[in-house]
């Protein structure tokens, strides 16, 4: 195959998708063939418990440009997303969900996309094709996500995704952060873009989504939030949260002392502050105010002790004489 331009590297994870390996197989082949560039198809398979492994083999042994991951057990889609960008080739990675909802006659027009200065094309499935259990959850999901992250994207947790190698090289993915791919590459300064698609019903096997995950999404998205804004100086949020807790305790007790003093005084008639339920309240508040504030501390502590300076920054390029 000609290699004048980058390779492509085309991941994609699966978990019990029998039924659909060998069309999607054949459809990417239609689709690659016409572009006229070296390409490489990894399968992650996820722990499939069906014939998913059986169908690899066939694949592989067919054609070349088939490559395949198999995981022991089901880990998850980020770790195999992470397992096939370290082991894949391409200077373009393309990733895609096996189940053909994700059209491969849409890889040219996202490559395009993708070639008119963006790092990263993500795919907006405008008129998706899915139950109303699954896309209700997902534009609440997708407008909190884009509203709290300032990303202005419909789509967020398409897997149909174009960029380049450089992208994951420089985010750090975990537990389910493969949703919030588009939010850590602007986070890293690369500029992301959005392509609407088609979106096909399902062609086989059952869906993999449900309630659970979409409450780990919105969990992983504050723990994106934080390591978005805080992760770098930590003592920001947590010494300004434990200053307020502590300043709100110190005028509750403050307070109390006032009457405390006209008590004494014999100016007011009141019953012992100590008996006051809103005692208790201001000392709690100053105790949780010094335990965050320590935190922040010891979180700025544990940063300056593993303090590398070359994740502050990503570098585009370097031009210099030679």
């Amino acid at each position: 195959m000609p290699t004048t331009q980058p390779l492509l590297s085309i991941v994609i994870p699966l978990f019990n998708e029998e039924g659909n390996l060998k069309l999607l197989h054949q459809k990417l082949t239609e689709v690659l063939t016409g572009l006229d560039r070296a390409y490489e198809i990894i399968f992650v398979n996820d722990g499939s418990t069906d014939g998913s492994a059986n169908v690899l083999t066939q694949l592989f042994e067919y054609d070349q440009a088939v490559q395949i991951i198999q995981f022991r057990q089901n880990f998850g889609k980020t770790a195999a997303l992470t397992a096939a960008f370290h082991y894949s080739q391409g200077a373009v990675i393309i990733t895609m969900d096996a189940d053909l909802q994700d059209d491969p006659a849409e890889i040219p027009a996202m490559l395009h996309k993708l070639d008119e200065g963006y790092d990263l094309v993500t795919a907006w499935r405008y008129d998706r094709r899915d139950p109303i259990d699954k896309t209700l959850p997902s534009r609440i999901f997708n407008w909190a996500v884009a509203t709290f992250s300032g990303v202005r994207l419909h789509d967020f947790n398409c897997g149909f995704k174009v960029f380049r190698r450089v992208v994951p090289e420089q985010i750090f993915l975990y537990s389910d952060f493969h949703r919030f791919i588009p939010v850590l590459a602007v986070s890293r300064g690369f500029r992301v873009a959005e392509l609407p698609v088609q979106h096909h019903p399902r062609h086989s096997g059952l869906s993999k989504y449900g309630v659970r995950r979409t409450t780990r999404g919105f969990l992983d998205f504050i723990t994106v939030l934080f390591l978005m804004t805080y992760l770098r100086y930590p003592l920001r949020l947590f010494g300004t949260t434990g200053l307020v807790m502590f300043g709100i305790g110190s005028i509750i007790e403050a307070y109390l002392a006032f009457l405390w003093a006209l008590r004494g005084l014999g100016l007011a008639e009141i019953p012992p502050i100590g008996t006051r339920p809103l005692f208790t309240v201001g000392i709690l508040a100053m105790i949780l105010g010094i335990q965050l504030f320590s935190t922040g501390l010891l979180g700025e502590m544990i940063r300056y002790f593993t303090f590398r300076p070359d994740q502050e920054y990503v570098i585009e390029k370097i031009i210099r004489h030679t």
